[in-house]
């Protein structure tokens, strides 16, 4: 096949701007699938993506398409996710297009992912076509989100696509943009076989299947496949095409996207980023991949039955490689076992992997509260970085403590401003700028701990601003800051699994509302149950589960009152034998109360 008939392209855009519903239309105007299997959002295969109303993973699909000009095109779509978590997903795609389009919702206008996607896409050196959405609306402003469009991109207005993605207005200007617009592929010049792994995912029955972009040469049934990180000979039993399912093709050629499968069972033997090589067809430089991604939030993980442990290594060894963000390393808690230590791109990441492990590999877990990497300088000039709060040093050996910020860039209607700077204030931020996007739409510029942003903050803007408010930030370096490991003990034992890195004015603050509400979520036991909060040894709060009491004098009626006092003493004698050997179930509801713990 030439490569002058293949597009490579994605859709990037904001959450809820319509990328998903545009694949729909795209997929539909070029027949790519039957009117039985279409459904709204056909791409979005995972139940947790179409209950959330959200892309999760990149899709590639190939469409065909007959042009004006009669010759058939080969389009080669990856629908990508907007969501600020999953930026990391739609790096990769980007690596695998010559072209993206760039959707903008016509009520919205540019929002804080639309200018954190566009600016990925200018530095891939993609071709982007700017488009506008959902012109349908009843609250539609074409005219300022055109205008903020070409703010934004520094393209001519006319350039601009009009589309509904709902109604399949504007879609044919579309697939004609993609095809005189989009650059076809070039090959690199390089002498051997060369293909990126942008994605991969597992099939039980036949191993791992790695989606892979060509870029030199082309691939065959029967050939040997090799790899620049993993070094390791593979043959190669199947390639094919990616429709709604795998399609097994006789080649794949410069230019293309399709899939592999070789029968490796081990996920670790293929990694997402890596480059694939022939040995028929051997050559000697590697593709440049994507940068390594740094985990930013971290949370324990572990199995409610200690016997699940090897299944969760596994189930996390199968869920990395559909999501390469994911790391993780056995970590040992006293309070719950053997678990492991994840890192995340942020909050809702964490709450996707839990997810995604529960249901696609029926784990049943324990999850700790999420917190930053902290880097630690002790009095003796060692440093060392703490994800889990647990392996804080103690406070007497620490010189300083350093926390990650972020800029964090916030999109909101103008009535919002005074509310969305105490919500950032709050949290420590220090306010940089404000910018008018149009009289009705502002961008602030904070700096701010990213420790601050993963309890509740998004979802706090959120209901503050009444939905309108649009949030993406990047970490930009480590600064000193006044922080303490705040311990929980329940009984006097201190629950490894509940502790927490706070900032020293407010360890009272958040100590004592999660000493209430352990005290909500614990269950009364036979015997009393002090629940304490402590910086080192100083207790800074204390709440008190009082016990349950039997009334053991109820057989008791009339005659002497000794009786009854005999009987109360026994019991007395009794709870403190319990109190001794007695231990306290902790229900996970405790462990999830630190996130739900409201200081204000």
């Amino acid at each position: 096949m030439e490569t002058d008939y293949i597009r490579n392209f994605c859709i990037i855009a904001h959450i809820d701007h319509g990328k998903s519903t545009l694949a729909d239309r795209l997929l539909e105007y070029t027949h790519t699938i039957s009117q039985s299997d279409m459904q709204d959002q056909v791409l979005d295969d995972m139940d947790l993506e179409r209950e959330r109303g959200i892309t999760i993973k990149s899709h590639p699909i190939q469409m065909k398409y007959k042009y004006d000009d009669g010759k058939i095109y080969t389009l080669n779509l990856i629908d990508t996710p907007g969501h600020v978590d999953f930026t990391y997903e739609v790096s990769r795609s980007l690596a695998a297009c010559e072209g993206a389009l760039l959707l903008v919702d016509a009520a919205q206008g540019v929002e804080a992912q639309t200018v954190s996607n566009a600016y990925l896409a200018i530095d891939a050196d993609l071709e982007i076509i700017p488009v506008i959405n959902k012109i349908d609306m009843a609250n539609a402003d074409v005219e300022s989100a055109s205008a903020q469009l070409t703010e934004l991109l520094g393209c001519d207005e006319y350039k601009i696509i009009h589309i509904s993605a709902r109604t399949g207005v504007g879609v044919k200007e579309i697939l004609t943009a993609i095809i005189e617009e989009i650059p076809p592929p070039e090959a690199t010049g390089s002498k051997g076989t060369r293909a990126l792994i942008f994605d991969s995912t597992f099939d039980q029955f036949r191993g791992v299947v790695p989606y892979v972009r060509i870029f030199d040469g082309y691939i065959e049934k029967g050939m040997t496949a090799q790899y620049f990180v993993g070094g390791l000979d593979h043959e190669i039993t199947e390639v094919g095409i990616l429709r709604l399912k795998r399609i097994p093709v006789k080649r794949l050629e410069n230019g293309d996207v399709g899939y592999l499968i070789t029968n490796v069972k081990d996920v670790r033997q293929i990694k997402v980023g890596d480059t694939l090589t022939l040995k028929e067809h051997k050559a000697t430089e590697p593709l440049p991949g994507y940068r390594p991604i740094k985990p930013m939030v971290f949370a324990g993980m572990y199995p409610i039955d200690s016997h699940d442990y090897e299944d969760l290594r596994s189930s996390l060894e199968k869920l990395r490689l559909n999501d390469s963000a994911l790391s993780y390393e056995p970590n040992t808690s006293t309070a719950l076992g053997f678990g492991f230590r994840c890192g995340f791109l942020g909050p809702l990441h964490m709450e996707i992997v839990q997810e995604r492990l529960e249901r696609e590999f029926n784990m049943e877990l324990i999850t700790t509260s999420p917190n930053v990497r902290y880097r630690v300088i002790l009095k003796n000039k060692q440093e060392i970085l703490v994800n889990n709060p647990a392996d804080m040093p103690d406070i007497g050996n620490i010189d300083r403590v350093l926390e990650p910020y972020i800029h964090a860039e916030i999109i909101t209607p103008s009535e919002f401003i005074g509310v969305v700077m105490k919500i950032c204030i709050d949290k420590r931020g220090i306010y940089k700028s404000t910018t008018y996007l149009t009289p009705a739409k502002v961008q602030l510029i904070f700096e701010m701990p990213l420790g601050e942003v993963i309890y509740e903050f998004f979802e706090k803007l959120k209901s503050n601003t009444r939905g309108y408010a649009s949030f993406d930030y990047e970490v930009i370096d480590d600064r000193p800051g006044e922080l303490q490991k705040l311990d929980i003990l329940i009984s006097g034992e201190p629950v490894d699994a509940l502790s927490l890195i706070v900032h020293k004015d407010r360890a009272y603050t958040q100590g004592s509302a999660l000493c209430k509400k352990l005290k909500e979520v614990i269950s009364r036991h036979q015997f009393l149950i002090p629940i304490q909060a402590a910086i080192g040894h100083k207790i800074i709060a204390r709440e008190t589960i009082k016990a349950l009491r039997k009334n053991v004098t109820a057989k008791c009626y009339g005659g002497d009152i000794t009786r009854k006092r005999k009987l109360l003493e026994k019991q007395k004698e009794g709870k403190k034998r319990m109190k001794q050997i007695g231990t306290v179930d902790v229900p996970q509801e405790a462990f999830l109360a630190v996130l739900k713990i409201d200081t204000d």
